[in-house]
């Protein structure tokens, strides 16, 4: 008789039978790579809504105030979206669907997170960063995520919370919201169309296997979705100059502003005229190159 094959590797069982749970599952969870841009566009924002030059702790504790709701929404999103999440390949994997994390462990772990962020922003920086953030919360997890499900236009909603970190940070240097944050703001909520329509292009079988009517499921010959990226991306050239003539940048910064926006129009432009993979990609990586160009060039000159 042959002896038994070997089992598979035994999963590591921590109390009660259930699977051990490490630490990376926590930090997976606040969706870390998103958070650092929640990070970088938050520190610019106060560094520019900062009078004289930012100091260095109200800055970092501004800053992680900021961070800690990001990761709580994230976390809190993830738990309302686990059923979801296990029906998509890009997504099956998280901790939730994956039964790593229990439901209600990162329930409470998330709205720990954002209540600790939103208490750090009231009492170290400002009440309305603090506004703010409750705000960010409130209209990503209560209109955001369940809208996804029902229309396309949750993509222009989501962008509210997305837009919002370097208007908080902007509101935690200056104690008040003015006309310079919501520059920053604009210009966050505009680069965001094309990037998205980029995203639910690349993985629109995987938006129609979980039942999201992203823009590309709905109308699968993409003239829409191609139609929103060059729309979007036209609006944000002259947006992105804005500041130039706000005085938060000089002219080093509106010339980078220029040959920035012209790229991604084109880059949007070849997508919308010929939907295919390929372009979507381009535009995808373009936009992930625009954005971080365009806010360090702001802070440099500013």
């Amino acid at each position: 008789m042959k002896p038994a094959r070997a089992s598979a590797a035994p999963v590591s069982i921590g109390v009660a039978g259930r699977p051990r749970v490490s630490l990376l599952d926590y930090v997976a969870l606040t969706k870390p790579r998103l958070n650092l841009l929640v990070v970088a566009t938050s520190a610019a924002g106060y560094y520019l809504g900062s009078p004289g030059g930012p100091l260095l702790w109200p800055m970092a504790r501004g800053v992680a105030g900021i961070a800690l709701v990001a990761g709580g929404a994230a976390v809190l999103n993830q738990v309302l979206e686990r059923d979801t999440d296990a029906l998509m390949r890009r997504t099956r994997s998280r901790p939730l669907p994956d039964a790593r994390v229990e439901p209600g462990d990162a329930r409470l772990y998330g709205f720990a997170l954002a209540v600790a962020g939103v208490g750090v922003l009231a009492l170290g920086a400002s009440i309305a960063a603090a506004l703010l953030a409750v705000a960010t919360l409130g209209i990503y997890l209560v209109a955001y995520t369940p809208l996804k499900r029902r229309s396309s236009l949750a993509t222009l909603v989501g962008a509210v919370p997305g837009a919002l970190p370097p208007l908080i940070g902007w509101a935690a240097a200056e104690g008040r919201v003015s006309m310079g944050g919501w520059t920053l703001f604009a210009i966050v909520f505009l680069w965001q169309i094309p990037h998205f329509m980029a995203i639910a292009w690349l993985y629109r079988d995987d938006f129609a296997g979980a039942g999201f009517p992203m823009l590309p499921v709905v109308e699968p010959d993409g003239r829409r979705t191609g139609r929103q990226a060059l729309l979007y991306a036209a609006a944000l050239l002259p947006v992105s100059v804005v500041p130039t003539f706000a005085g938060l940048s000089g002219w080093a910064y509106f010339w980078a502003a220029v040959v920035l926006g012209v790229g991604l129009l084109v880059l949007s432009a070849r997508f919308a005229v010929s939907r295919d993979d390929g372009r979507a990609r381009a535009l995808f990586l373009g936009s992930i190159v625009y954005l971080p160009l365009l806010w360090v060039t702001m802070v440099w000159d500013h």
